[in-house]
């Protein structure tokens, strides 16, 4: 039997469907009618996936309506697409015809449909996603209070900083309520900050950002987190493993609580201490700790179990 697979280009106004087989292309508004009428016909069409590619938040309404009317949904990494528009040698660029090509890409690689983030937790990853940028604003702004001589200059600097951190302190503020309201995530916090190394930071990161934590293997977790290792290999040329893709957010977040356990947590610290006596680079050695720190992490929540040094 076929799969039916359909792909969806989103943008502002508009939703390009895709349908294969079959080719069938239609195109609806992006509002309540339109996503009414996608959703009927995508209940005629019975697909076995409906993906739509991750457009800087204009994909989410849509993947959250297709989702409650119990459609197969999954959102695709846009980097993905355009590698496999590559390898087609599709060139030519229009919305379309990237639908047809998100609907080739489901087709031709099934990604997997897991269920997609509550509200509540769509809610908290904005949070934390606004928390993160306004760090990183800070952190340009001080390299820039570096640089000036001017007082002047260093005077405005000094000001937006100041404001940078008070807006900072309100979204803490926000995100510390958010989890506190809800005894679920009041309850995964505290098992995961139970692991030395790892803080509320940490922890209400993975919260927010992969909520998949302790309902996936070790591998799948690995991958979605960005931290498995794929190696190069032609023949009988091996390249060295290199880890890449997945979740940039709760990649770094775990590099942070690696770079903590290796030093406070006894069992990351050995395991770190052990790769460095065999001859393992110091940088392979932490990555290896960030994804033992995540193996941990996910066991936790699957056994809902705080750490035991044991």
């Amino acid at each position: 039997m076929d799969i039916i697979a359909v792909g969806i280009d989103v943008s502002k106004d508009r939703l390009d469907v895709a349908v294969r087989p079959g080719g069938e292309a239609f195109a609806v508004e992006r509002n309540a009618c339109g996503l009414d009428r996608l959703i009927e016909r995508l209940r005629q069409l019975s697909p076995h996936i409906v993906a739509l590619e991750a457009t800087g938040g204009f994909e989410t309404v849509v993947a959250a309506a297709l989702a409650s009317a119990s459609l197969p949904v999954v959102v695709v990494n846009p980097a993905q697409i355009r590698a496999f528009a590559r390898a087609l040698g599709q060139r030519a660029k229009t919305d379309p015809i990237d639908a047809a090509v998100i609907a080739h890409f489901a087709e031709a690689t099934k990604p997997q449909v897991r269920p997609l983030p509550d509200e509540a937790t769509r809610l908290l990853a904005d949070l934390v996603a606004r928390r993160r940028q306004i760090i990183e604003m800070i952190g340009a702004e001080s390299q820039r209070q570096k640089r000036i001589t001017m007082p002047r200059l260093r005077k405005s600097i000094r000001r937006v900083i100041d404001m940078l951190n008070k807006e900072l302190a309100e979204l803490d503020g926000d995100i510390d309520d958010a989890v506190r309201g809800s005894p679920t995530w009041r309850e995964k916090e505290n098992l995961l900050a139970s692991v030395p190394g790892v803080g509320s930071i940490i922890s209400r990161t993975l919260i927010a950002d992969l909520p998949e934590l302790g309902t996936l293997n070790r591998k799948q977790i690995a991958a979605l987190a960005g931290l498995a290792p794929f190696t190069r290999q032609s023949g009988q040329w091996r390249g060295k493993s290199f880890i890449g893709g997945g979740r940039a957010s709760v990649r770094t977040a775990l590099f942070m609580g690696a770079l903590v356990a290796k030093r406070h947590n006894p069992v990351l610290k050995a395991f770190f201490d052990r790769l460095v006596a065999a001859g393992k680079p110091k940088m392979v050695a932490l990555i290896a700790v960030a994804r033992k720190l995540l193996t941990i992490l996910n066991a936790i929540l699957r056994d809902n179990r705080s750490w035991q040094n044991a």
